[in-house]
């Protein structure tokens, strides 16, 4: 099914509306979640941890795409985050149709008990908050047989390897639960999809911007545009996993060959 598609069929089945929530929504991809799903007529909930960028980018999106925008104000990476989050959208009498679990965090570095704390807050906000999230909201999806859920993964998921140790057995994690999660809620009507770029151009890497230009244009980087529009074709295809880019495609089963000693290498030059 089209993207555009998609969205005429859940506003016919809940009276005109149709509302995505997406986490992460003030920058890089879940900006361009956010953008996309409201160009489409989506109204839109914008969850961030960035309280300066939230009023901005909710009436950019309203005078832009003249949907309602709810905007919140959350701290993912605490145990409570996801019920505060639901409890939200229910004391508004907000409908979720769609959810984006697009918020993440990224560090490269040797792991060790001084940089535990950073571990945890990843594994909080890549694995616990998205998990109950989803969770939450399928649950609300099934009763009405209809939803679709996008869980951002990573190609990192498929490539274990030094400096990226927490943030790969996350993206793992969340890659794992949402191709399992794929089988239980098809009964239902419910999609979910589990989204694995390589690099995208966006703040998360805190590279300049002439460098992410330079990786965008010999096919290192994607561009959040182009990778949101692919993730979101999937999504409402209902695929049970993605993973956009040819070079995304070959690149897990290129580094995974190579031998340990050139991989200790690397790691020695880059650490």
């Amino acid at each position: 099914m089209t993207r555009k598609k998609a969205i005429a069929h859940l506003k016919l089945l809940h009276g005109g509306k149709c509302t995505a929530l997406v986490t992460g929504a003030t920058s890089g991809m879940g900006l361009e979640y956010a953008r996309q799903l409201a160009e489409l007529g989506c109204d839109i909930v914008i969850v961030s941890n960035q309280a300066d960028r939230l009023p901005q980018v909710a009436e950019t999106l309203h005078n832009d795409y003249g949907v309602d925008v709810w905007q919140l104000y959350k701290d993912l990476a605490t145990t409570s985050a996801a019920q505060e989050v639901f409890d939200f959208c229910t004391r508004n009498g907000l409908q979720i149709d769609i959810l984006v679990n697009n918020a993440g965090m990224f560090f490269f570095e040797e792991q060790s008990e001084a940089n535990f704390a950073k571990g945890e807050k990843m594994r909080l906000l890549h694995i616990e908050t998205p998990t109950r999230l989803t969770l939450l909201f399928s649950e609300e999806m099934k009763k009405r047989r209809c939803g679709y859920i996008l869980n951002m993964s990573s190609m990192a998921a498929k490539i274990p390897a030094p400096g990226l140790t927490f943030y790969a057995a996350t993206k793992a994690y969340l890659r794992s639960f949402t191709k399992s999660m794929f089988f239980e809620l098809k009964h239902y009507g419910v999609g979910i999809t589990a989204v694995c770029p390589g690099a995208v151009a966006t703040p998360l890497y805190n590279l300049s911007e002439q460098k992410q230009k330079l990786a965008v244009r010999i096919g290192v980087m994607r561009t959040p545009r182009r990778l949101v529009k692919s993730a979101l074709k999937a999504l409402f295809c209902k695929r049970r996993c993605v993973t956009p880019g040819f070079i995304n495609h070959i690149a897990p089963g290129a580094v995974n060959a190579l031998p340990h000693w050139c991989v200790m290498k690397l790691w020695r030059k880059f650490k």
